[in-house]
C-alpha cells in the first residue's frame, strides 16, 4: 500500500494488515452449497442468509454462483438493506442501484408483493443489474431507470404497458429524454392508491462515495496504479464534489419518500465528511426529517457514529468492509 493510504488508514484507526473474510449470501431456499464451493462456510450469526468463506475462494467461477444459488455481497452491505426493514407489499426505491447485490436482496425480501424501482446514472452498470435480475429470476416486480438520482422524480405508479421491442419513434424519443426505462417487470409499480398517498414506503440511498472503506475496491488500485488512488480517493477537491453529490442524492431520495416511510443513507467511506457531515447538513435543511434507531442492529458488531442513532462498520470492529448507516423517517 502507498504511504499516503497507510496514513489515511491510521488516521481513521484502522490496521492495514487486518484480515477480512469473503462474504456471500445464499438465495432463500438454498440449503447446502459447501461441496459446490469446495470449502467450509462459517455462518454469520447476526445476519440471516450470510456466510463467510475463505478470502481466496473465487465466487464467480463456482458452480453455485453460475446456477444462481449465491450472491457475492459484503455482510455490511446486507446490514444496510436489513436496516431498511422492508416488508412484503412495500414499494421501494433504490436510488443508486448498481452493481445490483442490494437490489436483489431487496427483491428477495419483498417476495411476491410490492415493487422495487432501481435507478442509476450509468447505463452499463444498470444493464449489469438487469442481467442479475434475470439470472436470479427476480425481475417481475422491478423496474430499472437510467437516470440522475439527484433529479429522478418518478413515483411508484404503474406505467403503461411497456415492451423492450419499441418502435423507432419511441427509441428516438427515449434518447432525447434524461430518463430511460431500461427494464420493466410485469408487476412493477403500485395501483389502487390515491394521489395524496403517493411516495415510496422505503428508500435506499447507498450513495456514490470514494469507496475508501471497501478493501475489495482499494485492492483494484494495484492494477489501476496507486497514483490514481491519490486522485480518486485522497484528493480534497474530489472529496468536496462527492459530498455535494451525496447531499443532493439524499435530499432527492427524501423528497420521494412518503410520510411515515423510512430511508437509509449509507456509504462505504470511512470519512466523517461523507457521512456525519453530509447528514448534519441534510437534517438542518429538512425539518420533516427525523433520525430513528435501527432496531434490528442490537446485536450487530458495529459501533455508533459521531451522531447518535447512526452506525459504523469497519474492518477492525466488524470484520467487514467499512460502512456508515443512518435511518431517517419523514414526519
Amino acid at each position: 500500500l502507498p504511504p499516503a493510504f497507510i496514513d489515511f488508514l491510521h488516521d481513521n484507526g484502522l490496521n492495514p494488515s487486518i484480515y477480512l473474510p469473503r462474504y456471500i449470501r445464499l438465495k432463500p431456499g438454498i440449503a447446502e452449497i459447501e461441496s459446490e464451493l469446495g470449502c467450509e462456510l462459517e455462518k454469520v450469526d447476526w445476519l440471516p442468509g450470510f456466510f463467510a468463506a475463505p478470502p481466496h475462494i473465487h465466487i464467480a467461477g463456482s458452480v453455485a454462483y453460475k446456477r444462481g444459488k449465491i450472491y457475492g455481497m459484503d455482510v455490511a452491505s446486507g446490514a444496510a438493506v436489513m436496516a431498511l426493514d422492508v416488508s412484503p407489499g412495500d414499494h421501494v426505491l433504490d436510488l443508486c442501484a448498481a452493481p445490483g447485490a442490494k437490489l436483489c436482496m431487496l427483491l428477495d425480501l419483498l417476495g411476491s408483493s410490492g415493487s422495487l424501482t432501481g435507478v442509476d446514472v450509468a447505463r452499463h452498470r444498470l444493464a449489469a443489474c438487469r442481467t442479475m435480475l434475470l439470472k436470479y429470476g427476480l425481475g417481475d416486480r422491478c423496474r430499472l431507470f437510467v437516470a440522475d438520482g439527484t433529479s429522478f422524480s418518478f413515483l411508484p405508479v404503474r406505467l403503461k404497458e411497456w415492451s423492450p421491442k419499441r418502435s423507432w419513434k419511441e427509441r428516438k424519443s427515449a434518447r432525447r429524454s434524461t430518463v430511460e426505462l431500461l427494464y420493466y417487470g410485469r408487476h412493477s409499480g403500485m395501483v389502487g392508491r390515491s394521489k395524496r398517498d403517493l411516495g415510496y414506503d422505503r428508500v435506499l440511498v447507498d450513495a456514490e462515495c470514494t469507496h475508501d472503506g471497501s478493501f475489495k475496491h482499494i485492492q483494484k488500485f494495484e492494477h489501476w496504479g496507486w497514483d490514481t488512488l491519490q486522485r480518486r480517493v485522497l484528493n480534497a477537491e474530489r472529496s468536496d464534489s462527492v459530498t455535494e453529490l451525496q447531499l443532493q442524492l439524499l435530499t432527492n431520495g427524501f423528497k420521494l419518500l412518503k410520510v411515515g416511510g423510512s430511508l437509509i443513507y449509507s456509504t462505504c467511506s470511512l470519512t466523517v465528511a461523507q457521512n456525519e457531515d453530509v447528514l448534519k447538513k441534510f437534517l438542518s435543511m429538512n425539518p420533516a426529517a427525523e433520525l430513528v434507531e435501527i432496531e434490528v442492529a442490537k446485536n450487530w458488531p458495529c459501533k455508533s457514529g459521531q451522531i447518535p442513532k447512526t452506525l459504523r462498520f469497519d474492518p477492525l470492529a466488524s470484520q467487514t468492509s467499512g460502512l456508515f448507516i443512518a435511518k431517517i423517517t419523514k414526519i
